[in-house]
C-alpha cells in the first residue's frame, strides 16, 4: 500500500475552482502541493476537474461502438468528467476520430465493393498491418462508411448499434462539445490523442499543426481550456507545447517499451527510463501529466494478480505531474485475476474492487470503457 492508502482517502484541496460545479466530490492530488509547492497542472495550467477524474475511454466503448457521437454522447449523459478522442488524418488532411488509422475492425469498409482495391499492407510504427487505412480515403469517401463494434466477441450487445453512426471529424466533435456545453451551462472536457504522429508526418500528414489550428478556431488553445492533449510520442507533445498552451499529457506503454519517435530518432531511452525521477523531471519540462498503463502503477504477477504498487505515483507527484492511467474495463478478461468472477471471460467481474485498488494508489484519474461504473467507484472512494 502507498502512503495515501495507509493514511486513508479523505477530502483534499480542489484542483482549480470548477470541480464542485461538476457535481462530484472534489479531491486534490495527494502529496503534490504539500510536498513540492507545485499544484497539479503546473506552469499556470489549472485543471478544473474532480479527482479521481473519470475519463470516458473512446466515449463509452463498453456500451457503444467507440469513437462515435453516440459513444461520446452517452459518456457525457452518464456524467464522465472528460471524453477521449483519438485522431488520425484522411488523405485530404482532415482529422477524424478513430483509435487507429486501420479502420478494418471499426467500420463496414469491407462491405463496400467500391473500396476493395484499397485493401493493402502497411508497416505502422514497425508493425505490419493488412486492411484499409484512413490516409487512403478522402473525407467524403470516409463519410460513406459506418462505424461498428471493434470487439464483437467480447461485446456482442454493442453490435446492435453497428451502422448507426458515421466516422466523426474532430471539428464535428468540437461543435458537438460546444453545443452541449451551452445547453448544460458548463464546458464539455475533451481528451485528445495524436495517433502515430511520426508515421503521419512522414506521409506529409502531420497532426499537430492542423490540430492546433482547430484548437485556436474553437478557443481551446489556452492554458485554462477544457481540453487535454495526449500522445505516446513525447516529441508530439513537445511540438504541441510550442503551438498551443492547452494542458498536455505523455502516455506511457509497458515496461521495456519505447516511444516510436525515440526508435526513429535513435534515442536510447525506454519507458523504464521515463518513469524514473530523471525521466519524470524531463517530462515535466513540457507536459503537465503522464498517462501510464495501469501495470506501471501496480504490476501483476505471472498469474495476473496485482502485486505491490510501484513508486510512480509518488515520484510523478513530486514533479507536479498528474497521473491518468489506462484502461479499466468491467469484463473478466480485462480485469486483474484477483477481481475476475466466474468462468465467462465476457461477464462482468468485481470492477468496483479493482477500481478501489487503483484509486488507493493515489492516481488522479482513470480511463474507463464504463464511465458509470467508474463514477460510482470514484464516489465510493471519495466518501471513505
Amino acid at each position: 500500500m502507498t502512503e495515501r492508502a495507509q493514511a486513508g482517502p479523505g477530502r483534499r484541496t480542489i484542483i482549480g475552482v470548477g470541480a464542485a460545479a461538476l457535481g462530484t466530490a472534489a479531491l486534490g492530488v495527494t502529496g503534490t502541493a504539500q510536498a513540492t509547492g507545485k499544484p497539479a497542472g503546473h506552469d499556470g495550467h489549472r485543471l478544473d476537474l474532480p479527482v479521481p477524474t473519470v475519463i470516458g475511454h473512446r466515449g463509452t466503448s463498453g456500451y457503444r461502438p467507440e469513437h462515435t457521437i453516440g459513444s461520446y454522447q452517452l459518456a457525457l449523459d452518464m456524467g464522465a468528467h472528460i471524453i477521449e478522442q483519438d485522431l488520425v488524418p484522411t488523405r485530404d488532411g482532415h482529422l477524424v476520430c478513430r483509435h487507429e488509422n486501420d479502420i478494418t475492425a471499426t467500420t463496414d469498409v469491407s462491405a463496400h465493393p467500391e473500396f476493395a482495391g484499397r485493401r493493402t499492407t502497411k508497416t505502422v510504427d514497425g508493425v505490419a498491418l493488412t486492411g484499409w487505412f484512413t490516409e487512403d480515403f478522402t473525407l467524403a469517401e470516409l463519410k460513406t462508411l459506418r462505424a461498428k463494434e471493434r470487439i464483437p466477441g467480447n461485446r456482442q450487445k454493442n453490435t446492435l448499434y453497428d451502422g448507426r453512426w458515421e466516422v466523426p471529424t474532430f471539428e464535428e466533435v468540437l461543435r458537438w462539445a460546444d453545443r452541449e456545453g451551452r445547453r448544460r451551462g458548463k464546458p464539455v472536457w475533451l481528451y485528445v490523442e495524436t495517433k502515430h504522429p511520426t508515421y503521419f508526418r512522414g506521409l506529409g500528414l502531420g497532426l499537430e499543426e492542423p490540430l492546433a489550428k482547430l484548437l485556436r478556431r474553437y478557443n481551446r488553445h489556452r492554458a485554462q481550456s477544457p481540453l487535454i492533449l495526449q500522445s505516446f510520442e513525447p516529441g508530439s507533445i513537445q511540438r504541441l507545447s510550442k503551438l498551443v498552451a492547452t494542458p498536455r499529457v505523455v502516455l506511457l506503454s509497458g515496461t521495456g517499451s519505447k516511444p516510436w519517435d525515440f526508435v526513429v530518432s535513435g534515442d536510447p531511452r525506454t519507458t523504464d527510463d521515463l518513469v524514473k525521477p530523471a525521466g519524470l523531471t524531463w517530462l515535466a519540462s513540457f507536459a503537465q501529466g503522464i498517462g501510464p498503463t495501469l501495470d506501471l502503477i501496480v504490476p501483476k504477477d505471472a498469474s495476473g494478480r496485482l502485486t505491490t504498487p510501484t513508486t510512480l505515483v509518488r515520484d510523478a507527484h513530486a514533479q507536479g505531474l498528474i497521473l491518468h492511467p489506462y484502461t479499466m474495463r468491467n469484463e473478466n478478461s480485462f480485469l486483474p485475476a484477483d477481481f475476475r468472477r466466474g468462468t465467462d471471460p465476457n461477464a462482468y467481474g468485481d470492477a468496483f474492487g479493482a477500481f478501489a485498488a487503483y484509486f488507493a494508489t493515489g492516481i488522479d484519474g482513470i480511463f474507463s470503457d464504463n464511465p458509470d461504473t467508474a463514477l460510482l467507484a470514484a464516489a465510493d472512494f471519495a466518501g471513505k
